[in-house]
């Protein structure tokens, strides 16, 4: 007997369920990631391997707060704290990585990105400095901001891409052990567990064009794109999902950014933190490896981001790489042109923002031409159109 003769007919049940014939219409959704998504699955084409982490658990970050120190395990470090010792510090600010000294106890890691994207280069003394120091991992390609001004996922993973051969071209291949990619992840649930996914995939293939095995470190943060100045209740409900993907699809480190737009307060920051405490301690989803390994659906998004982005790479590689085509000004454009067609969905409510778009609160007060520039890379919230 074969498979076919034992499995269910798929199809049947879903029209059963649905009780029509026509559940390809109904069940349809588009996106503007350029995925295929079909209305149900029974089958993954390209089973994928068990994609690992680099670190054992997932690091659970907190920006530094004195009240925090006795039960926080890892901080993200703006200013100097002489008083830590056997944590886990991801350094913010170029200025204090160029006074840290690790001692052997100590776990560095470096948030500071040597690409200056108003300039179109790379600050090689900078680079230089960090790599130098014995830090776990020495530099950081940030690709958070291009996530929170519009850009697609596979574009923000072709970016990261073509950003890391940049580096691999001038300081070697031996760097690719040394970057940490900072990533901020949306609210598309498995999407964004599939970025995650599809990263790993496309990062190691480039690892090994240099004859190299390498995973990415990835620091991921939740998005601000999403979030609005008047619903802070639906903001944090938002970052906890984002931060859950983020668990699920493999981050090596999470932090929750504050979900008060522009301002922050000490209950709200020990509530960011929180967030990842109750995802980790109460569904333990911080310890798997890959959580989400033998989902059809996730799988198939990730084959597809994967390609996608492997595609850009080569596409922008051939035009000159990251920095040519930033100074050309193609790079801005690609995002203006996939972030203000995100904004018209927004607008139009076909991508739903609880309390902005679907009963909203808000008229219309700045158009879509007001917040974006074909020129500047700069983050942009959806709600700001309302605001």
């Amino acid at each position: 007997m074969s498979n076919t003769d034992i499995l269910p007919n798929w199809e049947a049940l879903v029209k059963k369920q649905l009780k029509t014939e026509d559940i390809y219409s109904i069940l349809k959704k588009e996106n503007l990631e350029g995925i295929e998504v079909k209305p149900f699955y029974s089958e993954v084409q390209k089973p994928l391997a068990n994609l690992p982490k680099v670190e054992e658990n997932t690091h659970l970050v907190a920006r530094y707060h004195e009240s925090l120190e006795e039960d926080v395990f890892a901080f993200i470090l703006d200013h100097n704290v002489e008083t830590l010792e056997q944590k886990t510090l991801f350094v913010n600010n170029k200025d204090l990585a160029g006074h840290i000294s690790p001692q052997e106890e100590d776990q560095y890691y470096s948030l500071i990105d040597v690409f200056n994207e108003n300039e179109g280069n790379i600050d090689d003394q900078l680079a230089k400095e960090l790599l130098a120091k014995d830090f776990k991992r020495n530099i950081c390609v940030d690709i958070s901001l291009h996530q929170n001004a519009g850009a697609a996922i596979y574009q923000q993973l072709g970016i990261a891409l073509s950003k890391t051969k940049e580096l691999t071209e001038i300081y070697g291949p031996e760097i690719l052990n040394k970057l940490i990619f900072r990533v901020a992840v949306g609210g598309n649930y498995f999407f964004e567990m599939a970025k995650l996914r599809a990263f790993k995939i496309v990062f190691n293939q480039l690892s090994k064009e240099y004859g190299l095995n390498e995973i990415p470190y990835i620091f991921a943060e939740t998005s601000l794109r999403n979030k609005a100045v008047a619903d802070n209740e639906n903001n944090l409900i938002r970052s906890t999902l984002e931060l859950a993907a983020a668990m699920i699809g493999g981050a090596d480190a999470v932090f929750s950014s504050n979900y008060l737009v522009n301002r922050s307060t000490d209950i709200s920051e020990e509530i960011s933190f929180k967030q990842q405490i109750v995802l980790a301690y109460e569904s333990i989803i911080n310890v798997f490896e890959d959580a989400s390994n033998g989902s059809y659906y996730v799988e198939d998004v990730t084959s597809q981001i994967a390609e996608k982005a492997w595609d850009l790479f080569v596409e922008m590689e051939e035009a000159g790489g990251y920095l040519v085509l930033l100074n050309q000004g193609v790079i801005q454009k690609k995002i203006y042109d996939q972030a203000v067609q995100e904004q018209q969905w927004v607008e139009e409510g076909k991508i739903k923002l609880i309390g902005v778009n679907l009963y909203p609160k808000l008229d219309v007060k700045r158009s879509i031409q007001d917040l974006y520039s074909e020129k500047e890379i700069k983050a942009v919230r959806w709600a700001e159109m309302f605001e």
